[in-house]
């Protein structure tokens, strides 16, 4: 515990030169007086380290006694200190392990780039969780990542509607999607097959009910398949799930504006291959497309917030009940 934290002592004064005995022991979580004896401690081993009085002293190191990460541009610098998600850190249990990187890397940067830590957190900051809901860390996320750090086999209980299934996984990755975290992972009892894609699944980590480490010899790490792209296989996987919920089909007419409009309010790809299938404007500068949507219901929230841009052709169920709204909205603000 005493050799991590002269350590880190070392670390803090690489890079932040001149930090007095209050601020090291609030650093280290230690009273002044042990920082005193730290400090004795360094000296004996052979650390040049050294007090001076004043406004300006402070603890140092004898200038030179560093280690420098050479050939880095401050554009770099700043890019490692940005790749980071404070939310994502903490959910999975390494705050503390993100910290002392971090530490470690800005004590081996020259005194030119030191301020790159400062200079990106005053500029961008990432806010992974969506909106109108408070971002809430699965209990079980920090046992699932760890398995996924470690190439660990695991048996898992997961919660699918008002049943729970159980599922020997290997788990490959994690994603953080929209502040909700999904695991990707490799199912035992399917049959493999030839790509890597194939036997893989998509777990939503909040739903795991239990998730054990599977005991040797059987179970423990397994071999991961070097073939397996975690970024295409999300990729892939969350366009087709987006697709699969696209159903159904109404025929819509819309305006120039509603066209412009049409991409934001459903499915993006959907709405784009719609337009592209339409065809140029008619004389009015209106144009008739075919869209696949979720649902009848669906689509009537969302092609509702066209207004007026847009008119539904097909089905006839779904262009009564757009005809009824507006009878109602004009009977309201007649």
């Amino acid at each position: 515990m005493r050799a991590a934290r002269l350590i880190t002592m070392v670390l803090l004064l690489q890079s932040r030169p001149g930090m007095t005995a209050a601020e090291l022991a609030a650093e280290l979580e230690v009273s002044e007086r042990t920082v005193l004896r730290d400090a004795q401690a360094l000296g004996e081993a052979g650390v040049p380290v050294y007090a001076e009085r004043g406004r300006t002293g402070g603890y140092h190191l004898v200038d030179g006694y560093r280690t420098r990460l050479t050939g880095l541009a401050r554009g770099e610098a700043e890019a490692l200190f940005l790749s980071g998600l404070p939310t994502a850190l903490r959910d999975l249990g390494l705050t503390d392990a993100a910290s002392a990187a971090r530490l470690k890397v800005a004590a081996a940067l020259s005194p030119s780039l030191r301020d790159a830590p400062d200079t990106v957190a005053r500029r961008f900051h990432l806010d992974a969780p969506g909106w109108f809901r408070a971002p809430v860390a699965p209990a079980l996320l920090p046992v699932v990542a760890k398995a996924v750090r470690d190439d660990l086999t695991v048996r898992a209980r997961y919660r699918r509607g008002d049943a729970e299934a159980e599922r020997v996984l290997l788990p490959y990755g994690l994603v953080l999607k929209a502040g909700v975290w999904y695991l990707c992972a490799r199912c035992t009892d399917r049959v493999e097959a030839p790509s890597a894609q194939d036997g893989f699944r998509v777990y939503r980590v909040d739903r795991f009910v239990s998730v054990e480490v599977e005991p040797e010899p059987d179970g423990g790490r397994f071999e991961r398949d070097a073939g397996f792209d975690l970024a295409g296989f999300w990729a892939e996987r969350s366009a087709r799930f987006a697709r699969s919920l696209l159903r159904t089909e109404v025929t819509v007419r819309v305006s120039g504006a509603g066209a412009g409009r049409l991409p934001h309010l459903v499915d993006r790809a959907a709405a784009e291959e719609a337009l592209a299938a339409a065809g140029p404007p008619d004389g009015d500068g209106w144009r008739t497309l075919t869209l696949p949507v979720e649902s009848p219901e669906v689509a009537y929230e969302q092609l509702l917030a066209l207004g007026a841009e847009a008119e539904v052709l097909a089905p006839a169920a779904l262009r009564a009940r757009f005809r009824a709204t507006a009878a109602g909205m004009h009977g309201r603000y007649r």
